[in-house]
């Protein structure tokens, strides 16, 4: 999960998240789908940490046999 800090005037109920208060100057774990709606409102979040880059798939392939020629 990815963290924000409320740097609001004052506390806010926040529904998403449990429907719990956060206080000024609080850091909270935010879904990570969602970090981009809450840092996008500057006046009342800022980042803490970003949500991590989803890991790429491994691929995994079959090596092909090698053909003789002859």
């Amino acid at each position: 999960m990815a963290r924000v800090r409320f740097i609001g005037p004052e506390a806010v109920r926040v529904p998403e998240l449990g429907d719990r208060n956060v206080e000024p100057d609080e850091v909270v774990e935010v879904p990570d789908e969602r970090f981009e709606g809450y840092v996008c409102q500057t006046t009342n979040w800022e980042a803490v940490e970003e949500p991590k880059a989803p890991e790429a798939p491994v691929k995994k392939t079959a090596a092909k046999a090698s053909q003789k020629e002859g």
